[in-house]
């Protein structure tokens, strides 16, 4: 027994045990990402995890031969973190911004993985649970509370697309759907020139159906297909 307990509290034991738990914690939510294709994935969230937790058994172990802070390395972790973190950000139209939640995810593993090194596991575990919670369900609640939606039409034609644009416009506007911008670019699709427009619209959930809206301008002539950022 004394044994046992020798091996358990060695330093050895306590960091591989403290990194395969900072692996299976932030790997948890990593699933999550990864089942959304996020690209921010189980891998990258699981490998700053663990990340985090070695900066704080590192800081620990310097602090036992140097008089050092044992807080300076994970704090240089979490400034260093919102470089990954702002990677992860994209803006794709005026009022369109993608990657904010896993941003945040990325920083929720990091102070996950600082946790395990530091010994606090039962901040660790229960901060997991309620971050794959919130990660896996929120945008239940916030589908129901959001009104206004922001989303980019991507819209393909096979003649110059002025006249078309007047049918997409009024399609819109009697859908009560505002524009916030429009991109024109022309494309050369198996030698054959085409029209591609780009419209970043906003409109309101209660009244306007996405898949009606898409239906109504997918009839028009000359358009060949439409596709929009949202799944």
């Amino acid at each position: 027994m004394e044994y046992l307990k020798f091996i358990v509290t060695s330093d050895e034991f306590q960091t591989i045990f403290k990194l395969l738990l900072s692996c299976f914690l932030t790997g948890i939510i990593g699933i999550e990402r990864s089942t959304l294709n996020k690209p921010a994935d189980f891998g990258t969230h699981t490998i700053l995890g663990v990340s985090a937790t070695l900066s704080v058994i590192c800081s620990e172990y310097l602090s036992s031969f140097y008089s050092l802070d044992v807080a300076r390395i994970p704090a240089a972790v979490l400034t260093g973190i919102g470089f990954i973190g702002a990677g992860s950000i994209l803006k794709t139209g005026t009022n369109n911004i993608k990657g904010i939640t896993t941003a945040s995810g990325i920083f929720a593993v990091t102070c996950i993985g600082l946790c395990v090194g530091s010994g606090y596991y039962i901040g660790a575990i229960i901060a997991t649970i309620i971050v794959y919670l919130l990660l896996a369900y929120s945008h239940n609640i916030t589908d129901n509370i959001s009104r206004f939606e922001t989303t980019d039409l991507y819209i393909e034609l096979d003649k110059n697309s002025n006249d078309i644009m007047i049918e997409i416009e009024k399609i819109l506007a009697k859908d009560k759907v505002q524009i916030l911008r429009i991109d024109k670019k022309r494309m050369d699709n198996k030698n054959k020139k085409i029209e591609a427009i780009e419209i970043e619209i906003n409109y309101d959930t209660k009244i306007t159906s996405r898949g009606e809206l898409l239906n109504k301008l997918i009839s028009l002539d000359n358009v060949l297909s439409i596709e929009t950022d949202k799944e």
